[in-house]
């Protein structure tokens, strides 16, 4: 493997994020609105019915929704490089195009993951607390694990699409469900049992669930469980972009 041409692929994705600097503001607004609309405005339901703080059970949620939303929605670059001719010039170069998928997901992922971090910030602003620093490690290994997941899934659907709009009105169709069955703004108990059985196949239910454990101390799986799912998820993942990334044709 080329370890240097997916050194400066993953480069040239960091860069384009931190050049965009009205992007960056605009994909914390969500999330932030999210935090304090929701969090205080729910919060004192959530709290009568017995369920104590919902800013704490809500942070993790909006953590793994900007992770999912930045990371999904990087794959409209392929589609951007494919209709200026950016990609082909990518393409021709004399590296694998496994290499190429890889060092653009990895690129895609980590930006998604900083989004994450910016947003545990932030989310410490308003009133959220860590339950333990120790596991901070942990949790950033989840946000990992989730940006580098729908990167690859955004990836794999951009490459067989060729306009914006098509790619635009999948990721809506998916990303609202992903979002909303994966317990990010309600408890994943006392469901009815088809929804149950959603919410467990949705992956981004294990990665919410991941960082409620490590942020909060309150996994509903099991961090273990949570784990090798995101895993496996995003081996099969990457192996699926991979295989429709080198069809792409130029």
């Amino acid at each position: 493997m080329n370890l240097g041409a997916v050194y400066i692929l993953w480069l040239r994705q960091l860069k384009r994020y931190f050049r965009a600097r009205s992007r960056i503001v605009g994909a914390l607004g969500q999330p932030l609105l999210f935090l304090l609309a929701l969090g205080f405005g729910f919060g004192p339901i959530f709290q009568k019915a017995g369920q104590g703080n919902y800013l704490e059970f809500l942070a993790p949620g909006i953590i793994a929704m900007s992770i999912l939303f930045t990371a999904i929605f990087s794959g409209i670059e392929i589609i951007w490089d494919k209709q200026f001719g950016f990609l082909k010039e990518t393409l021709v170069a004399p590296i694998s195009r496994w290499e190429i998928m890889l060092g653009r997901t990895l690129g895609g992922a980590t930006v998604a993951m900083i989004q994450g971090i910016i947003v545990v910030i932030l989310a410490s602003l308003v009133g959220f607390r860590i339950h333990s620093l120790g596991e901070f490690p942990l949790a950033i290994i989840f946000m990992f694990l989730i940006a580098l997941l729908f990167t690859a899934l955004g990836t794999a659907i951009a490459s067989i699409l060729e306009d914006m709009q098509g790619f635009q009105l999948i990721m809506n169709f998916m990303v609202m469900p992903f979002f909303f069955l994966s317990g990010a703004l309600f408890p994943l108990t006392g469901l009815p049992q088809a929804l149950n059985i959603v919410a467990r196949i949705d992956p981004l239910s294990y990665g919410v669930d991941g960082l409620r454990g490590t942020l909060t101390g309150a996994a509903q799986f099991g961090l273990t469980l949570d784990f090798f799912v995101l895993s496996a998820i995003t081996l099969i993942l990457l192996g699926v972009g991979t295989y429709l990334f080198s069809k792409i044709q130029i």
